[in-house]
């Protein structure tokens, strides 16, 4: 079961329609345009076509699936007591006095260029549960973070 928000659930569900209704069509398309190419034993051009049909219909599933295991979280009912999933967390890193702000999302909603977090990251794990205050020390790939939370909201 994943957790995530609603803007999260519509996004994956408009997502799985334009795959369905936009691009299985175009793979189906290519695989016929190679296919009238003549020999398929040696045309790669079919291959291809076929393993980008395999790839898609992949991950057609995996969407279903996560679809299908979702849990919407309602946000009204969240507390900004302690660090838990569609938090904001404003955080000051100790070591580099930087600012730093992170929402903790699904895996699937995770968008680094947009400051959402999935809630799997070292990072995220070493926050939840932490309140406003609290100094954490958090291993990274990169060695230690030493961060301080500075404020929890709900975004």
């Amino acid at each position: 079961m994943a957790y995530m928000s609603q803007e999260g659930y519509d996004k994956m569900v408009a997502e799985l329609r334009r795959l369905e209704s936009v691009e299985r069509p175009k793979a189906s398309a290519a695989i016929a345009e190679a296919r009238d190419k003549g020999d398929l034993s040696e045309n790669s051009e079919y291959d291809a076509a076929k393993e980008a049909q395999a790839h898609l219909e992949d991950k057609i599933n995996q969407m279903k699936l996560a679809i299908q295991e979702a849990k919407i979280i309602d946000t009204s009912r969240l507390s900004t007591d302690s660090v838990q999933i569609l938090c904001k967390v404003d955080m000051t890193n100790l070591t580099t006095k930087t600012k730093m702000a992170y929402t903790i999302v699904s895996e699937n909603e995770a968008d680094l260029r947009a400051g959402k977090i999935s809630i799997k990251t070292p990072i995220a794990q070493g926050l939840l549960g932490k309140k406003v205050g609290d100094e954490v020390e958090i291993t990274i790939p990169r060695g230690k973070i030493k961060l301080r939370i500075d404020n929890i909201s709900i975004s």
